[in-house]
């Protein structure tokens, strides 16, 4: 009972904040909260018992955990009526959460410097765009047909880096990166510089995602169709990745994180397995651009630059590598701040730094770092 208790009021206490930190417009508030947040991160790092305990918690009532926090994701929405801009950032939340999973796999369980993120990112928006506009595809075709393209791409760039290490194979995929932005900043067919505009939103036997949202006598604005279509691709992405982490690849990638050289002396496969990371990043990427597309019906290749990629490896060494919750974390946070800090102007990207760099002096190894694996012997 003790632990359902304190599973259900660490739940509500992340939701209040959440709500709290995206409704609040004042400077000061805004500081305020990023003080207290803070100061709860400070406090699981100077006593790790607390850490321990709540983890131990959330173990334990793992049913109360899952029906608390589904509850709390379906009705979030409900809690800003018919403000657009608060679905709009938790939309742009649930992608970058998306986006931040896919990098995992590569920096966070196999410590391979991805910069090309952005990249496979606008693949699978661009591919899912052009079949929309130019024959007519639904979203849910174009889906699984903008995963393959940026899979492949992901195959692609993989194999040319697997002869090349660290700081050497992050160039490879910078150059990568610049490539694919300069080819859609120059093709006609790619709408060049200007973009793609008009992409039509998805529909569902009939119902277009695109009016307002009505359930239950409330009148929702459009975003948070959008909103449930993010969460449950989040929700397929934390699947893929636990279930990833907890097999053989996981511990795999793992291996190759700790000691390359050591894991294929135990006969591991290291270009396969890290071939395989580029591949599962690309699919996820590619789901979460096709989103992008048909959510704001306009792409260019500036929405995809190599600063899309920078974002995304700090939104998962801010949050935790290796850590599927500390990456969501870390998404939202580092999402939603930039729009906190708009009432500084020109100062904007600077105070960003600051916080990034605070939070990084207080939680070294992330905010939700990653835990050692436990095995029982039966």
């Amino acid at each position: 009972m003790r632990a359902q208790l304190l599973v259900a009021a660490v739940s509500l206490g992340i939701a209040a904040f959440l709500w709290a930190f995206m409704v609040a417009n004042d400077p000061f508030l805004v500081a305020i909260l990023l003080a207290a947040l803070g100061v709860v991160f400070w406090a699981l790092e100077r006593f790790p018992r607390l850490e321990t305990a709540v983890i131990d918690s959330f173990r334990q009532a793992r049913w109360t955990a899952s029906a608390v926090w589904l509850a709390i994701v379906l009705l979030f929405p409900f809690l800003f009526g018919q403000n657009a801009y608060y679905s709009h950032l938790l939309v742009l939340s649930l992608i970058y959460s998306v986006l931040g999973i896919a990098l995992n796999f590569q920096l966070g369980s196999a410590n391979i410097p991805n910069f090309a993120t952005g990249a496979t990112y606008g693949i699978g928006a661009y591919c899912s765009a052009l079949l929309a506009l130019n024959w007519g595809w639904s979203f849910w075709l174009t889906l699984p047909v903008a995963a393959f393209a940026a899979t492949v791409f992901g195959f692609v760039l993989g194999l040319p880096s697997m002869r090349t290490r660290d700081a050497y194979l992050a160039l490879v995929t910078i150059a990568c990166g610049v490539i694919i932005h300069q080819l859609l900043n120059n093709f006609e067919w790619t709408g060049g510089a200007q973009g793609l505009i008009g992409i039509p939103a998805p529909s569902l036997f009939g119902y277009s995602f695109a009016q307002p949202l009505r359930i239950f006598g409330f009148t929702l604005p459009f975003q948070v169709h959008f909103y449930y279509l993010s969460l449950a691709l989040l929700a397929l992405a934390v699947v893929v990745a636990n279930r990833l982490h907890h097999s053989r690849i996981g511990l795999a990638w793992n291996a190759l994180r700790a000691d390359e050289v050591a894991a294929r002396s135990v006969g591991i496969n290291v270009v396969w397995y890290k071939v395989l990371a580029f591949a599962v990043d690309a699919f996820l990427a590619a789901f979460a651009g096709v989103v992008y597309a048909f959510y704001i019906s306009y792409i260019s290749p500036d929405n995809f630059t190599f600063l899309v990629s920078v974002t995304l490896m700090t939104m998962v060494i801010v949050g935790g590598m290796d850590n599927i919750v500390g990456v969501i974390v870390g998404a939202f946070l580092l999402t939603l701040l930039p729009e906190k800090l708009r009432a500084y102007s020109d100062y904007r990207l600077l105070f960003y730094g600051v916080v990034v760099i605070a939070f990084l002096m207080i939680r070294p190894q992330g905010l939700l770092p990653q835990r050692l694996r436990n095995y029982e012997i039966r």
